[in-house]
C-alpha cells in the first residue's frame, strides 16, 4: 500500500456539493485532482461550485487570487472513469445509492492500480457493504466529510469489517494533509453524526409541525440553550431535505422507527423545496 509521500493525484467521483468541495479541498492543498462525473454539464456545475467557493475565500482575504487560481488549475474534469487509473487516493462521492456506489466501487477496482486506497463519502451505508464489490475490501474506508467540505473542519473517518489498519492510519494521514481533525467510527448505521444528528433534526421538525413553537423560535431555542450554530430546521435546509429524508429512511431500515421520518420532512420533499438548494424548504432563501 501506498505512503502518504506517494499520494500526487487524488481521484473524485462525483462533481456534486460533495464531490467539487471535496476536490476543491485537496486542490487547495496542493494535490493535483481529477473529478470525474457521468456527464459534462455536471462537470461545469462542479467548477462554478468550486469559482464560486475559492472566489468566497478571496474575499474573506483568506486566499490569494493567485492560490485561488492555482487551486482550480490542479482539477482536471472528465467523464470517462478511466482516467482515474493514475490516481493515487480515489474518494467517491456519488449519490446515496448502495447499488450506484457498488457498481463505481467494482469499476474503480478494475481501473485504479491495486495498491490505491479507495474511500466513499457516504453518510450512512454501509462500508463493509460498499467494499465487497471489490477484490480489495482491506483497502476500503469511510471518508465521511462534513458539508460544506471546503469549511468544515471535521471529517468521520470509518472502518470496515475488513479495512486494514494501514489503510486506517494513511487515511487519517491524508485527512489531516487536507486540514481536517478526525474521529473514528466503526461501520455501523448512521456512524457517529447522522446515528445522532438525524434523530434530533427529525424531533425538531416533529415539534415544529405540532405546533411546540415557530420555525424560528425552534432554531432560536436549539440554538441559544444548546450552543449550536444552527437549529434543526436551519440544519435541515443546509443538508438538504432529501438528504436528511434518505438518511433517515436508510437508518430506519437498519435501527428501527426511532429514526422514522417525519411526515412534515416527506412532504417538504414531495413537493420540491428542497432547502438552499432549490431557494425553498422551511425557509426561503435568495
Amino acid at each position: 500500500m501506498r505512503d502518504l509521500q506517494d499520494i500526487d493525484t487524488v481521484g473524485v467521483v462525483g462533481a456534486g456539493t460533495m464531490g467539487s468541495g471535496i476536490a476543491q479541498v485537496a486542490a487547495t492543498v496542493g494535490y493535483d485532482v481529477v473529478m470525474r462525473d457521468i456527464e459534462q454539464p455536471l462537470i461545469d456545475e462542479g467548477f462554478d461550485r468550486i469559482d464560486d467557493s475559492l472566489s468566497r475565500f478571496v474575499e474573506k482575504e483568506q486566499l490569494s487570487r493567485s492560490e485561488a487560481d492555482a487551486a482550480v488549475d490542479r482539477v482536471t474534469g472528465t467523464t470517462d472513469l478511466d482516467d482515474l487509473a493514475d490516481c493515487d487516493y480515489v474518494i467517491e462521492a456519488a449519490i446515496e445509492n448502495m447499488d450506484i456506489k457498488q457498481d463505481i466501487f467494482a469499476d474503480l477496482d478494475d481501473v485504479v492500480d491495486d495498491d490505491v486506497v479507495l474511500a466513499t463519502n457516504t453518510s450512512t451505508l454501509s462500508i463493509t457493504t460498499i467494499a465487497s464489490a471489490t477484490d480489495r475490501p482491506e483497502l476500503v474506508a469511510g471518508l465521511h466529510f462534513m458539508n460544506p467540505a471546503p469549511i468544515m473542519e471535521g471529517l468521520e473517518l470509518v472502518v470496515g469489517e475488513r479495512t486494514s489498519q494501514e489503510t486506517v492510519a494513511l487515511s487519517h494521514e491524508f485527512a489531516e494533509d487536507l486540514g481536517k481533525r478526525t474521529w473514528e467510527a466503526d461501520d455501523k448505521p448512521g456512524f457517529v453524526v447522522n446515528r445522532v444528528l438525524m434523530p434530533w433534526i427529525n424531533e425538531g421538525i416533529r415539534a415544529y409541525d405540532e405546533g411546540v413553537a415557530s420555525k424560528a423560535d425552534m432554531d432560536a431555542g436549539l440554538k441559544l440553550g444548546t450552543n449550536v450554530p444552527m437549529g434543526p430546521l436551519e440544519l435541515a435546509d443546509h443538508i438538504g431535505l432529501d438528504v436528511c429524508l434518505d438518511a433517515s429512511q436508510t437508518l430506519a431500515e437498519e435501527l428501527g422507527d426511532r429514526y422514522k421520518p417525519p411526515y412534515l420532512l416527506k412532504r417538504k420533499v414531495d413537493a420540491g423545496d428542497l432547502g438552499r438548494k432549490t431557494g425553498r424548504g422551511f425557509y426561503e432563501y435568495d
